[in-house]
């Protein structure tokens, strides 16, 4: 029986070489491969590698060589057919059975292989024309030097239409052929076909053994091209349509680079564009990847987890911070959901407005997106931020509405067991938002207070929301001290009423004004070594956050810096002009519920004062 060739490469790409042989010997890592003492004959110093990304295993000793399926052949004595079976079951795939004309597509697939091959080679040969110099000093002036256009074969598309489909025509490739893969296309005016692409940066695009199945192409800028007569602005971006060798949905942008970077220990993430996922990897982040122009699909979410290998899988998907991009991000939750598996999760950050990965590592470096990634959000912390960001939630029907909306997003999860520990942390978190600061207030309160076979007098439950305002605003500078700069002023004046809190408020601003350049942790670190633990975790905490987005760790940035510094302001301003009904009501409240008659009494003139001014 024949089994077609695309179906073995993909029983090839679905399983890790060195999992499947590390069920057999221990293996061990050595640089971008593996070693381990071979299977095949007897040695006691290692001298089988093993390479995933090319896929294969070879042994110095005795010879042995082949991939996954020779293995299973060799080192279980299967027939070729057999081993197949074997590994088509682990990697969830059916043998399919023989047939012709798969057969024939096979055939034909592995020849649009070599075309695009071809293609890919003559487009960057292009850069090194005289004609296209101009394009090739834009290339540098993006930060896309030669290193990062030999590691990602970037090229150019000339603006002659005629020019790829004739050399290709030369190299022994027909028509038929080249409207197969997708690099030309038919004239609607009776003409010849001609290329898809022109005048067009060009970035192929590879299968996960690094194949080109297809390209992409960006427009280059106007003072590099002719402006149309009619006005017409071409898309920045277009990609190649889906072909026999190419599947929008289920392929991602430098995949071939980011499998075998991952499995080295590099963080995999996902960016939006070609441009990005470029500037990263030569930055270092060498594990990083991009959808095709859409939204990720539950089949690029399965090829993430399987990029990452065994052990936790949890990629970081950086999307924009403005509302676009938390519109992309919570699409994203949604498809991943009912995905979840132990062990397998993603994770979100936001960049600051106005700015991409490659943008952002220009004019912050690596640590400016180093800090991004490790303010990223978990799944449930994402979903919990989502139903909170902007939200009061002062009544209990407010608070039940929320606890509804988290359970329906929960409900999605496939995992029953996964499902239960979100619907946990559910209970958990609303419990630690809104009941823990009064419930541990009360037990202190108790301990000290209340004499032995005294019954405790009821506390007041606003006692949870005490000082919340000045919390929110001394949180937003201990998570963002960039925010400053800013606020010097307003922070300096700020009436903080509560004794512990003003210490702490004169405390940050005396190391301000010592250490201009201090970050959130130098800064953390620093206020604790003064004795400030207490306040810090009364501060720092979800009970604070959830009245006020920005004010988190990673909400700064998440909103965007002025942004940020306007809703502090705006808080800051209801926090210096109180509601003085309100502030009457709830300071008797308080001294109602705390049975202090003498207090009680002064509020009572205070009212029958305002009433006769007012009458």
């Amino acid at each position: 029986m024949s089994i077609p060739p695309r179906f073995l490469d993909e029983i090839r790409n679905r399983l890790v070489l060195s999992d499947v042989i590390g069920k057999t010997v221990r293996v061990i890592r050595a640089g971008r491969e593996f070693k381990a003492c071979c299977p095949f004959h007897n040695e006691k110093s290692p001298s089988f590698t093993i390479n995933d990304d090319k896929q294969f295993y070879h042994c110095f000793g005795c010879g042995a060589h082949g991939d996954v399926i020779g293995f299973v052949m060799q080192h279980n004595s299967l027939s070729f057919m057999e081993a197949v079976e074997q590994l088509a079951g682990e990697a969830g795939l059916q043998v399919p059975k023989a047939d012709p004309l798969v057969i024939e597509k096979s055939r034909k697939e592995k020849d649009l292989h070599m075309l695009m091959d071809t293609a890919a080679r003559w487009l960057q040969d292009q850069l090194d024309q005289p004609a296209h110099q101009d394009v090739l000093g834009y290339l540098n002036d993006r930060g896309l030097g030669l290193k990062a256009r030999e590691s990602f074969r970037l090229g150019y598309a000339p603006a002659d239409g005629q020019a790829l489909r004739l050399y290709l025509k030369a190299q022994g490739f027909a028509d038929a052929q080249m409207l197969e893969a997708g690099v030309i296309k038919e004239s609607s005016k009776g003409g010849q076909p001609y290329a898809f692409f022109r005048d067009r940066v060009m970035f192929p695009v590879g299968d996960r053994r690094g194949r080109v199945v297809a390209f992409g192409g960006r427009i280059l800028p106007e003072h590099l091209r002719p402006i149309a007569a009619d006005g017409f602005k071409p898309p920045k971006y277009i990609n190649s349509s889906d072909t026999p060798l190419f599947d929008k949905g289920r392929t991602l942008y430098a995949e071939s680079h980011a499998r075998q970077a991952a499995r080295e220990g590099h963080t995999l993430i996902v960016t939006e564009g070609y441009m990005d996922v470029i500037a990263c990897h030569m930055a270092g982040f060498k594990a990083t990847v991009a959808p095709m122009g859409t939204a990720l699909t539950e089949e690029q979410i399965l090829s993430l987890w399987s990029i990452m290998g065994e052990g936790g899988k949890t990629p970081i998907l950086c999307f924009d911070g403005d509302n676009a991009g938390r519109r992309a991000a919570s699409r994203a939750a949604e498809r991943v959901m009912p995905l979840l598996k132990p062990d397998r999760s993603i994770r979100f950050a936001f960049l600051p407005d106005g700015e991409d990965p490659d943008s952002l590592l220009k004019t912050g470096g690596r640590s400016g997106l180093q800090a991004i990634l490790a303010a990223s959000l978990s799944l449930f912390d994402f979903l919990w931020a989502s139903h909170t960001a902007g939200r009061s939630f002062d009544t209990p029907e407010e608070r039940a509405g929320l606890q509804k909306a988290l359970q329906a997003d929960i409900g999605k999860i496939g995992d029953p067991e996964i499902q239960k520990h979100y619907r946990e942390l559910v209970r958990a978190r609303i419990s630690q938002a809104f009941f823990a600061p009064y419930d541990n207030k009360r037990k202190g309160a108790a301990q000290k207070n209340t004499p032995r076979g005294v019954g405790l007098k009821l506390r007041s439950p606003l006692g949870a929301q005490a000082h919340i305002g000045e919390k929110i605003l001394i949180a937003a500078l201990l998570n963002s001290p960039k925010l400053y700069g800013h606020l010097e002023e307003d922070f300096g004046c700020l009436p903080v009423n509560n004794v512990r809190f003003s210490k702490l408020r004169q405390k940050m601003i005396d190391i301000f004004e010592r250490l201009e350049a201090i970050d959130s942790a130098q800064l953390q670190s620093t206020l604790r070594a003064e004795g400030f633990d207490q306040e810090m975790d009364d501060i720092l905490s979800e009970s604070v956050y959830v009245h006020a987005a920005f004010s988190r760790p990673e909400g700064a940035m998440a909103v965007g810096e002025l942004e940020a510094v306007d809703q502090w302001l705006s808080v800051k301003e209801r926090l210096m002009q109180p509601s003085h009904d309100l502030e009457v009501k709830r300071d008797w409240t308080n001294a109602f519920y705390s049975a202090n008659e003498e207090e009680e009494n002064k509020l009572k003139v205070m009212v029958r004062l305002k009433t006769s001014e007012e009458g």
